[in-house]
């Protein structure tokens, strides 16, 4: 076995060879053709004349492509103010005065005075003796008797 080859068991097989198939005809080479230099450098000069054409459409391809992205970004914003500035405005149908990127509306007691029995008014949020005033939460039930009881108490008055 060691001398033998993979292929002993083959080589006993006849080939038949296709009608279809043939050898091709021996390449004849031209009588003028000339062999290549000894040097192929020569051969490899660049032309720069067409360096200009090359650099002036890339420069007008990248200042096309930098309007046509600079136009959509414009367009991409102006959709976004569109949708905030209808969203703004669904809400201050809802809540006038309305401002979300605004702090929050916080209402502030004033300091109203309802005029007492004796006519002279007062202050209707006590102080304590430093000036700072009591933080009691009145209803608006309350204010509104009060201020009926005042109006009624100020007609009875002038009569």
């Amino acid at each position: 076995m060691p001398g033998q080859s993979q292929y002993t068991a083959t080589s006993h097989i006849p080939l038949i060879k296709s009608p279809s198939l043939r050898v091709p005809r021996p390449v004849e080479m031209p009588p003028d053709i000339h062999p290549l230099p000894d040097s192929v450098t020569p051969y490899f000069v660049y032309p720069f004349t067409l360096e200009p054409h090359i650099i002036t459409l890339e420069s007008s391809r990248r200042t096309t492509i930098a309007a046509h992205a600079a136009r959509r970004e414009a367009y991409l914003r102006q959709r976004e103010d569109e949708k905030e500035r209808r969203r703004r405005d669904a809400l201050r149908k809802i809540a006038p005065g309305f401002e979300p990127s605004a702090t929050p509306l916080v209402p502030t007691r004033t300091q109203s005075t309802v005029p007492t029995n004796s006519g002279s008014p007062e202050p209707t949020s006590p102080t304590d003796g430093q000036g700072k005033e009591h933080q009691h939460t009145r209803s608006v039930m309350d204010v509104l008797v009060d201020q009926l009881a005042a109006i009624d108490s100020a007609s009875s008055i002038a009569k």
